[in-house]
């Protein structure tokens, strides 16, 4: 004899196994430490275990978990803030690695540093973009998700976004003009 509640799990399992690697990356993204990203996945999927029978499809389930996902992470730096300590280096993504994670069709070993540059470049500018900008941005570069998308994500209106990922990119370009 089956449970109803089978069928539920069943689809919260799968919708796991299939967006974990997104809320994961948008996290590692956002927080560049590993141990505090893997921590903030496992607390998105542990809220939206919780709230799954609440979820009433009004958003896609990516959306629905990005905003939670997104929600963590201002939590997390919010309370950052009103602690007095930093967090060791040692368990910080090093620029190095992320910039391996990263895709590179150039050929030589000199365009290939030219390019890890320019990506810790890129990582450097964003970590100074302020928190909306810094959400938003990495949302549509990291995760590509549409503007739209982003809007359902942040609670935002889609042109607050489109106004954020502007301002956002404007900075990245100018720095990155300052660079060549």
């Amino acid at each position: 004899m089956t449970s109803t509640n089978e069928p539920a799990a069943d689809d919260f399992a799968r919708m796991v196994e299939s967006h974990r690697p997104q809320i994961f990356r948008f996290l590692l993204a956002s927080t560049r430490d590993i141990d505090l990203a893997e921590t903030l996945t496992q607390d998105c999927f542990l809220k939206a275990h919780r709230n799954w029978s609440g979820f009433r499809g009004d958003s896609t389930a990516m959306t629905w978990l990005m905003r939670i996902a997104i929600n963590l992470q201002r939590d997390h730096w919010r309370n950052r803030r009103l602690q007095f300590w930093r967090q060791a280096t040692t368990n910080s993504v090093d620029l190095d690695e992320a910039s391996d994670w990263l895709p590179s069709g150039e050929r030589t070993a000199e365009q290939h540093l030219l390019a890890k540059e320019r990506v810790r470049h890129v990582w450097r500018v964003v970590e100074k973009l302020s928190g909306r900008q810094k959400t938003v941005f990495l949302l549509r570069f990291v995760e590509e998700m549409d503007l739209g998308e982003i809007a359902i994500a942040t609670g935002l209106s889609e042109g607050t976004v489109k106004a954020h990922l502007s301002r956002a990119l404007g900075r990245v370009r100018a720095e990155l003009g300052e660079m060549q």
